[in-house]
């Protein structure tokens, strides 16, 4: 059992060191880390409701796990070939077709949420 607890807790501290690396490293995890506060300050300057969080963190989730997905497919893409390949080009562009995807509706959400409220104050 405690060997168990142990790997565990090293799964955790594995996670969390990619979580670091990413944005150590990650040009776009810093940007999407500096909107994800802007956002959580507007949201709480705004006082949005229960539901309005949900639709806020599901969306910043989203963006954040797919620029990791996208990282991490890039970084094995590099191990395996440092060549071009037409299938390799193929595979990166569509890991970041997708970041670009969940930014978008990110974007969408965050747009949905603020404008009627930036609107009734101007």
């Amino acid at each position: 059992m405690k060997k168990e607890i142990r790997r565990l807790g090293l799964s955790f501290l594995y996670a969390l060191m990619g979580l670091a690396d990413a944005w150590k490293n990650e040009r776009n995890m810093k940007i999407h880390t500096l909107g994800t506060v802007l956002a959580v300050a507007a949201a709480a300057l705004f006082k949005l409701e229960r539901w309005e969080w949900l639709f806020l963190f599901s969306a910043i989730f989203l963006v954040l796990t797919m620029e990791m997905i996208n990282s991490s497919l890039e970084r094995v893409v590099d191990l395996f070939t440092t060549e071009f390949h037409p299938m390799a080009r193929l595979a990166k562009n569509a890991a970041a077709g997708a970041a670009l995807l969940a930014a978008v509706y990110a974007l969408t959400v965050a747009l949905l949420l603020f404008l009627p409220r930036l609107s009734g104050r101007l």
